[in-house]
């Protein structure tokens, strides 16, 4: 048995999303967030250009949310997006109250570093930036390091709450449930309905699996760019909160829409991102051969197009020139302008030997941001009573089929901090139902029963999982007993070449045969994978990883199932739509409609469990022995 931590909140990401909903609920409840590696190692830390909200004197929610459904493309949930829109003026006054150093519009509001003045900072003061999308200047941000100086600002705090604990290096692997015994008619389609009340996760520091025991568990895991091979995300993101919560007997939705942000520097193997805010500020794309202004001619916002048109259209001249970068260039714009708004641009790339005042950008399009995930409301409540989600892993509607550049950090923390104004009283309902005695059990379930509301989804299409798609069945099974090549049996190289099958087959563009081809190759590593275990005569019975080689497979397998979904998502949306784009579909459909894959039913049955991956791990190194003797 794993040793067993209790706390009253498990908040599994220390992101943008996490720490808002940490230090905004009440320091009477014991709260602990978990960190899978270091705390600056997330999405959040990373992001440049801003938040973005209706902050202006000649701006409006309503303009706000005109401009995130256009970029939607028709897949926005219009009462989502009002909603967490029109908390953007509060969310980022709460920043300023924070101590984030946001850019000022004036040099004399505040002239220093410290934090408590920052904290005085009112949303009147703060500069703002425009972005590809959006229709005036509605970018709140901290010069070009907006992430890095919330996150820092946060950080401090929830450090210095004596309620908060925060655990890096701890990844959660599954999350614990109860069943529901219930005459309600809740879940009338699912009679296993459960609550959340935990995590199992995986404690690198020490080596060893923990259970962590709670009322109620946060996700906030971030997302899962890492399934591609050019990723702005750090390694962390691989999409593991979206696997946990639909095990868990969540819903997912829009898995396919992948957004690529326009101009990560193309560099090496560099995952460096160009702020969008340099072609917010005037930065101009250029074909490296020709010199031609190529953005002209795809669509008449030019660069401040919305990012799959502009990722499209970069990834076209990428796909004639053979160079693999086309150029941004803002030598154009005042020196010193460029120094002071881009400071952090600035310097790295000089580093790099580029001087963006003088000198072009190489840039190409990066896998940046899902904007499908696990089912929410605008208040973070998901199908599983006692389960909350924000941030990237969460799919609340507001971002359709293209993300708006810039929302993503208000719904981090407008999600957040709804979620904080919600869970203590579904806490404070299964705290006074356990007290009650042998009743418990019962009472516990009707707590759970008024105290949560489950998200609603309209217009929906479902995503059928099969075993293959159309030629995929032509896969030969009868070469599975075929002695493995050393690269098929290598965790590394297949993780690897699962990168690059995404990159190129459900990449900017995609079509049924690309599709197809995936599913196949993923079905030959989940095909020998699934034989290796049956193999094992010594099955554990164990759940959870003990030790990093065996870490490393159970993710992998988890990574190639939730591969399996995405690319079943894309083949069965038979047109082109926001940030998926099928060349053999190229039109809009009639109607627009979310695609949603049903909870898993039966954990641990139709997918490879940790166990198993345990047992696979130790087949594959026996495999690998016997290939290299």
């Amino acid at each position: 048995m794993s040793p067993i931590v209790k706390t009253d909140v498990l908040i599994i990401g220390a992101g943008l999303a996490g720490l808002s909903t940490a230090l905004s609920l009440p320091k009477s409840l014991n709260i602990t967030v978990l960190s899978k590696a270091a705390l600056e190692v997330c999405s959040s830390h990373y992001a440049q250009g801003g938040i973005a909200a209706s902050l202006d004197k000649d701006d409006s929610v309503s303009d706000h949310v005109a401009d995130t459904l256009v970029a939607g493309a028709g897949l926005c949930t219009p009462d989502n997006t009002a909603s967490i829109l029109g908390a953007g003026q509060q969310a980022v006054q709460w920043l300023c109250a924070q101590g984030v150093p946001f850019t000022q519009n004036s040099t004399n509001a505040l002239d220093n570093t410290n934090t408590q003045e920052f904290s005085q900072l009112q949303t009147s003061d703060l500069h703002l930036t425009k972005e590809g999308g959006h229709g005036c200047r509605r970018v709140a941000h901290a010069d070009d390091a907006t992430g890095r100086h919330v996150m820092d600002a946060l950080t401090i705090k929830a450090q210095a709450a004596t309620n908060i604990t925060i655990l890096p290096y701890h990844e959660a692997l599954e999350l614990l449930t109860l069943p529901i015994a219930s005459s309600q008619p809740f879940f009338t389609d699912n009679s296993d309905a459960k609550h959340c009340r935990g995590a199992l996760v995986f404690d690198h520091i020490n080596g060893r699996p923990l259970t962590f025991h709670s009322r109620a568990v946060v996700l906030a895991s971030g997302g899962l760019g890492q399934l591609f091979k050019r990723a702005s995300a750090p390694n962390v993101c691989v999409g593991d909160g979206v696997m946990m919560a639909w095990q868990a007997g969540c819903r997912l939705a829009n898995l396919e829409f992948i957004q690529f942000h326009p101009t990560g520097l193309a560099l090496d193997d560099s995952s460096f991102l160009i702020s969008e805010a340099l072609r917010g500020e005037g930065g101009r794309l250029y074909c490296p051969q020709t010199g031609v202004r190529f953005m002209l001619d795809v669509d008449a916002r030019a660069e401040l197009a919305p990012r799959d048109i502009v990722a499209r259209a970069i990834a076209a001249q990428i796909d004639n020139n053979g160079l693999g970068y086309v150029h941004l260039d803002v030598s154009h714009l005042a020196i010193d302008f460029v120094k002071a708004h881009f400071p952090q641009i600035y310097q790295t790339l000089l580093t790099l030997g580029i001087d963006i005042t003088t000198d072009p950008i190489p840039v190409a399009p990066t896998a940046h941001y899902s904007c499908g995930g696990v089912v929410t409301d605008a208040n973070g409540l998901t199908d599983v009573p006692g389960l909350y989600a924000a941030g990237e892993v969460a799919y609340t509607g507001l971002h359709g089929a293209n993300r708006l550049a810039s929302n993503s950090l208000l719904e981090c923390v407008v999600v957040g901090r709804n979620i904080a104004a919600h869970l203590p009283q579904y806490v404070v309902r299964l705290a006074n139902a356990e007290k009650i005695g042998n009743d418990a059990y019962r009472d516990i379930n009707q707590s759970v029963i008024e105290s949560w509301s489950v998200p609603t989804l309209t217009d929906t299409q479902s995503v059928i999982l099969t075993d293959t798609l159309s030629t995929a069945s032509e896969y030969d099974n009868d070469d599975k007993g075929d002695k493995l090549s050393s690269a098929e049996v290598d965790m590394t190289k297949i993780t690897a070449a699962l990168k690059v099958l995404m990159t190129t087959n459900m990449g900017i563009t995609r079509s049924a045969s690309q599709l197809e081809q995936a599913l196949t190759q993923i079905q030959k590593w989940q095909d020998w994978f699934t034989d290796a275990e049956s193999d094992q005569s010594d099955a554990s019975n164990r759940r959870s990883p003990t030790t990093a080689s065996e870490l490393a497979c159970f993710q992998l397998t988890r990574q190639l199932e939730l591969a399996t979904l995405i690319i079943q998502s894309a083949y069965q949306r038979m047109e082109s739509r926001g940030g998926h784009y099928r060349l053999d579909y190229p039109n809009l459909a009639a109607t627009p409609r979310t695609s949603v894959i049903e909870p898993q039913r039966e954990p641990y049955q139709q997918h490879i469990s940790a166990a198993q991956s345990i047992n696979i791990s130790k087949t594959l190194n026996n495999m690998w022995k016997t290939l290299i003797a």
